[in-house]
């Protein structure tokens, strides 16, 4: 692991990100993210109290940048890793349950998966707790298809005699889950690679949504789903928006009419009318 440090950034350049996967770069910029040199961004999120910090550390090699989000008054860490001769800036969303944007953090962690779209997002789960955390896993899930799921504190889960099926749970989700104890760096190497693998298209999530709701809803989330994917093909979850737009969440809405989500115009009424139809 190599972090972040001026001599690294003169031999890897500032047009490394010219032609890598970290095409965003105005949207990262906008949420405060200097892109200079670095070919990929993991996003680190998770539920308070997984040990989120603690991998984070041990990635980054304990050193990282602190700072605000543009606008908050949330705290925001920046880190740094280098694998396989790629670099990667490492962010850490503030720990959160939910990313239904009810409080500030977890506004912050979602507009920087959904407007940021990292090349990764690591969601840190605490594997004494799983039921609890895959609450906010299968909402990540909704939003992006390229995570990775760090199963960490399983030094406690072994000591509660918990046993967890790491490759069944993979199956079922869709995307890697990694076992590990990042207090004692077990497990690191594997998320590394991990992490390589779905930044670099080794490894293609499929991951898991949830399909539910009357004919009505499903009719309705297919009609704006369609108009969604033709005013904005490469948007990777228009699913999620149709669901945010038909539960009138005022920031999707708002990211929408302002052209932020890729210039969709979809207007309140003619909502309406699909949600009717």
């Amino acid at each position: 692991m190599v972090n972040n440090n001026k001599s690294e950034k003169t031999v890897i350049g500032t047009n490394a990100c010219a032609t890598c996967p970290a095409h965003h770069v105005a949207n990262l910029k906008k949420l405060g993210v200097n892109m200079e040199s670095w070919d990929y961004v993991v996003a680190l999120a998770g539920n308070p109290n997984t040990g989120k910090s603690t991998v984070f550390n041990a990635l980054t090699g304990l050193k990282q940048h602190t700072g605000n989000w543009p606008g908050k008054t949330v705290t925001r860490a920046e880190g740094g890793f280098s694998y396989n001769d790629k670099r990667y800036k490492l962010v850490d969303l503030p720990g959160t349950y939910s990313l239904l944007s009810t409080s500030v953090d977890e506004e912050v962690a979602r507009n920087f998966i959904l407007f940021g779209r990292p090349d990764v997002t690591v969601i840190v789960v605490d594997a004494t707790r799983l039921e609890r955390n895959l609450n906010l896993v299968l909402q990540v899930l909704e939003i992006t298809d390229r995570a990775v799921i760090c199963l960490n504190l399983m030094d406690e889960a072994r000591r509660h005699q918990l046993h967890i099926d790491d490759r069944l749970l993979s199956k079922e989700l869709g995307v890697p889950v990694v076992p590990t104890s990042a207090r004692q760096g077990d497990g690191i190497p594997d998320l590394l690679r991990a992490i390589n693998d779905v930044a670099t298209g080794v490894f293609v999530c499929q991951p898991h949504r949830i399909e539910s709701g009357s004919k009505k809803l499903k009719r309705a989330i297919n009609q704006l789903v369609t108009k969604i994917e033709a005013e904005y093909p490469r948007l990777t979850n228009p699913r999620w928006v149709a669901l945010r737009l038909l539960e009138g969440d005022p920031q999707i809405i708002d990211a929408v009419r302002s052209g932020e989500l890729g210039g969709l115009n979809v207007t309140a009424d003619q909502m309406d009318a699909i949600a009717v139809g």
